[in-house]
């Protein structure tokens, strides 16, 4: 599963605006030199994400966009799914009509990667922009301190 940039980038765009005031116009090149995202790659998202209805523009001098619902009520996932950043632990594609490696059956692992890619929905539908800005993301239960596992696998790397 890889994450790319326009699900990264889209996410932390949308982030700078939240720490802003409420009813503040952002713009893009505001954010592209805060952020170090490209100006053309953020409007490019900026599309998309207008079109879902989370975000708000306003044309002209002073324009700029605005988040459309308060950071609390934006969770991760619908901003994903609005630049079409799709999280698939699958390798096989997962669709189940069709079977992995292009046979009718299903892989061995096939059930694990649509587990783990349920989880990854389940977390980031779960949580919110106002989460992230406040970095008040809940911990995975099964390693609290996944930061310090992290760490001792670099250590011992």
């Amino acid at each position: 599963m890889k994450l790319s940039t326009k699900g990264r980038y889209a996410v932390t765009a949308l982030a700078d605006i939240a720490l802003q005031p409420r009813e503040a116009l952002v713009s893009l090149s505001e954010i592209a030199e805060r952020q170090d995202i490209s100006l053309a790659y953020l409007e490019q998202l900026f599309a998309r994400l207008r079109r879902a209805g989370l975000v708000e523009s306003v044309r002209g001098p002073g324009g700029g966009y605005r988040l459309a619902r308060a950071p609390s009520e934006v969770p991760i996932a619908e901003i994903m799914a609005a630049v079409d950043e799709r999280l698939n632990a699958m390798g096989c594609g997962g669709e189940k009509e069709k079977g992995c490696g292009g046979s009718q059956a299903h892989c061995l692992t096939h059930n694990l990667w649509e587990q783990l890619s349920a989880h990854v929905h389940v977390f980031l539908s779960r949580t919110t922009l106002a989460d992230v800005v406040a970095d008040k993301m809940v911990p995975c239960p099964a390693v609290p301190d996944f930061a310090q596992l992290l760490d001792e696998d670099a250590a011992s790397a």
